[in-house]
C-alpha cells in the first residue's frame, strides 16, 4: 500500500466503483416518486457522516492509512451530494427545458437554474473544508475535494459552451431538462483553459509525489495526481470519440420504459 502505483490504481478503482454504484441507484429509482428518491437521500446520510468525521479525523496524521482515509471520505462526502443532485432531490428551482431562440445571459440564467442549490451547497462544503482543514499536516482529504469540485465546475461549463461529444446516457428522466442547455460545438477557449489548468495540476502532485520523504505524503500526492488525471481524462473524452460509457453501462440494470409521451428535451 505504500507504492504509489498502488494508490494510483486504488483512486482508479475507486472511482470507478463509486461513480457506477451511485448511477446503479439512480437507475434503480429513475421512475420512483419524488418522496421515494428524497427518502434514499436520507437513508444514505450515514454516508455523508462517515465522510465528514473520516476528514476531520486524518487531518492530523501523516500515516499512509491516513492518506487513504482522506481520499476516500472526500469521496463519500461528494458522493452524497452527487447522489442527491442525480436523484433530482438537490438541484435549481428551473425544472424547465430552454427553448433554442433565448438570448445568451437568459440562457446561462436558465442554465444556473437548473442546479443553483446544488452549486452553492458544494461550494457551502469546500468552504467549510478549507476553514478546518487548511494548513493541516494531512491535506489529501481537502484537496481531493478542492480536485473534484474544480473539475467538475469546469466539466458543466464546458458542456455550457460546447464541446463536440455529450454523454446524456445516464441522465434520469427527472433531470432531462437539464440537457437542453448543454451545447455541441467546436471546443473553445473554455477548454483549453480548463486541459490546460488540469494538465498543470496533474504535473504538480506528480512533482510533489517524486519530492516526498514520506511514505504518507508520496501516496497523498499519488491519490490527488490519479484523480487529476482521471478529471483530465473526463474532459478530452468530450472531444476524443471513446466509448467512455461502456465502463458502467454493463453493470447497469436496464432502464424502464416510460409509456407515456415526451416532448423534446435536447436529446
Amino acid at each position: 500500500m505504500h507504492s504509489p502505483w498502488i494508490a494510483a490504481l486504488a483512486a482508479l478503482f475507486l472511482w470507478w466503483f463509486s461513480t457506477g454504484a451511485i448511477l446503479v441507484v439512480v437507475r434503480l429509482l429513475e421512475r420512483r416518486s419524488e418522496a421515494a428518491r428524497r427518502a434514499v437521500v436520507l437513508a444514505a446520510l450515514p454516508v455523508m457522516g462517515l465522510g465528514i468525521w473520516g476528514y476531520e479525523a486524518t487531518l492530523g496524521a501523516l500515516s499512509v492509512g491516513a492518506a487513504y482515509g482522506a481520499f476516500l471520505a472526500a469521496l463519500a462526502i461528494w458522493g452524497w451530494i452527487e447522489l442527491a443532485f442525480l436523484l433530482g432531490v438537490i438541484t435549481g428551482p428551473n425544472a424547465r427545458p430552454c427553448p433554442d431562440d433565448v438570448p445568451e445571459w437568459e440562457r446561462f440564467l436558465r442554465a444556473w437554474g437548473t442546479l443553483a442549490f446544488h452549486e452553492m451547497l458544494l461550494v457551502a462544503v469546500l468552504a467549510l473544508m478549507w476553514a478546518t482543514g487548511a494548513g493541516a499536516p494531512n491535506g489529501t482529504g481537502l484537496w481531493t475535494f478542492t480536485m473534484l469540485y474544480g473539475a467538475r465546475v469546469s466539466a458543466k461549463l464546458n458542456l455550457y459552451a460546447g464541446v463536440p461529444r455529450i454523454n446524456v446516457e445516464f441522465i434520469p428522466p427527472h433531470l432531462r431538462h437539464m440537457a437542453s442547455h448543454f451545447r455541441i460545438a467546436r471546443p473553445g477557449w473554455v477548454f483549453a483553459v480548463a486541459v490546460t489548468g488540469l494538465t498543470l495540476a496533474l504535473a504538480c502532485w506528480v512533482e510533489r509525489a517524486i519530492a516526498a520523504e514520506a511514505s504518507g505524503a508520496l501516496v497523498g500526492h499519488a491519490l490527488l495526481a490519479a484523480i487529476t488525471g482521471l478529471a483530465l481524462l473526463e474532459h478530452w473524452l468530450m472531444v476524443l470519440p471513446l466509448p467512455d460509457a461502456k465502463l458502467w453501462r454493463w453493470m447497469m440494470p436496464a432502464p424502464k420504459q416510460d409509456k407515456r409521451p415526451e416532448g423534446h428535451h435536447g436529446f
